[in-house]
């Protein structure tokens, strides 16, 4: 039997109503069809075809045609596998933003934490550097410089979630997620420029969260690297920063040294 040929509407097999008001091409599904002046549109959910239903004409086109969004990409990847370097060149060719998740969020807490925050395994601990009370009065550290190691850094529910990622890789809660993610889809000037996304979604909550929010994007590229090829990439400044750790407790244990041997001069 010859199937007769479907008329689609002028979005396709998007939501219409997610690209007028959020304007994000949303797949639409065929149990959320509807049909106006025979044509066949497809909806994300039944209250988006409800309300097409309601008042049409505000989603379809007139004298032009609709306005598609800008290119929202998201670049997947393990560590190392040089996702930063291509989202550059892709951005700087394509004249979108570059993000890089990672850098978003040490920017975030910048301000409070002074510097960035590392993985824990890569992180020294301050305290195995703090000068003993009883050596104080013979080091050579400022009363400014005590009052800022003493100085407790107060950082907001929001800002310590944030931190725990960075430093333990541990989820970051949705309801902070709110707070970021959506804003490069729905605010300027990413709306209406674009963006190429480094290193997010990086979970399968992740990704379900950008699915139940709508915010899809219009590529996923994943890039695939040899083991041995990210072995030359990552272990030469991963070997700097061991040895400056290294050198690091060396001089504080002379420091500790020279003062012990001050002390009882």
């Amino acid at each position: 039997i010859k199937q007769k040929k479907r008329h689609m509407g002028d979005t396709k097999h998007f939501c219409p109503v997610s690209l007028k008001e959020n304007f994000v091409l949303c797949p639409g599904l065929q149990e959320h069809a509807a049909k106006y002046k025979e044509k066949i549109y497809y909806f994300s959910t039944s209250e988006y075809r409800d309300k097409f239903l309601k008042n049409p004409e505000e989603y379809v086109a007139h004298s032009e045609p609709l306005q598609a969004p800008p290119l929202r990409v998201c670049l997947l990847g393990i560590h190392g596998a040089g996702k930063s370097t291509c989202a550059r060149q892709i951005a700087d060719k394509l004249g979108i933003f570059h993000i890089q998740f990672e850098e978003y969020l040490q920017e975030l807490i910048l301000p409070k934490t002074k510097r960035k925050v590392r993985p824990s395994l890569d992180e020294d601990n301050e305290d195995d550097y703090k000068i003993p009370e009883e050596l104080e009065d013979f080091s050579q550290t400022t009363k400014t410089e005590k009052e800022e190691n003493k100085e407790e850094v107060k950082l907001t529910d929001e800002e310590e979630a944030i931190k725990a990622n960075l430093a333990d890789n541990t989820e970051v809660p949705p309801e902070v997620l709110g707070k970021i993610v959506p804003d490069w889809w729905k605010k300027e000037p990413f709306r209406s420029t674009g963006f190429i996304l480094d290193g997010f979604p990086r979970t399968v909550h992740e990704a379900t969260y950008m699915s139940e929010q709508g915010l899809y994007p219009d590529v996923a590229v994943y890039i695939q690297v040899e083991e041995d090829d990210i072995l030359v990439r990552l272990f030469p400044p991963r070997l700097k920063e061991w040895k400056d750790r290294r050198r690091r407790k060396k001089e504080y244990k002379k420091k500790l040294k020279a003062l012990k041997a001050k002390k009882r001069v």
